[in-house]
């Protein structure tokens, strides 16, 4: 079993810049898809960005391509998420998860671990 803890999240005004930090608790990090989920109030969770168990296969979900960055650490066991040029839309609780599968990162369904969530609001 995987614990993920996420930090990073805050306040900022559009346009500018949060990294959010995923830690996982385990000795095998790198057998994970890890990926990136968003829940805004009335919307259901979205799917953000997917890193492959080597960091060498990364995808992003329309809305955030080329503003957001996702990187991984396998030695501190640790997925990043580097968003710039936020938007209030970019408003959510942001989730980690961790998925055993490989299978192509973009549905919940394929993640087992999950973290507790970290706010990111955008004022305009």
């Amino acid at each position: 079993q995987v614990q993920l803890v996420e930090s990073g999240g805050g306040l900022v005004q559009a346009g500018g810049s949060l990294r959010l930090s995923c830690a996982a608790s385990t000795r095998t990090f790198n057998d994970y898809t890890m990926g990136w989920f968003r829940q805004a109030p009335g919307k259901g969770r979205e799917f953000v960005s997917a890193i492959s168990r080597n960091g060498g296969s990364t995808i992003y979900a329309d809305s955030v391509k080329g503003r957001f960055t996702i990187s991984r650490d396998n030695a501190k066991n640790t997925v990043y998420l580097q968003m710039n040029s936020l938007k209030p839309e970019d408003t959510a609780v942001y989730r980690c998860a961790a998925g055993p599968w490989g299978s192509s990162g973009r549905n919940t369904n394929e993640y087992v671990y999950w973290g507790q969530g970290t706010q990111v609001t955008v004022s305009s």
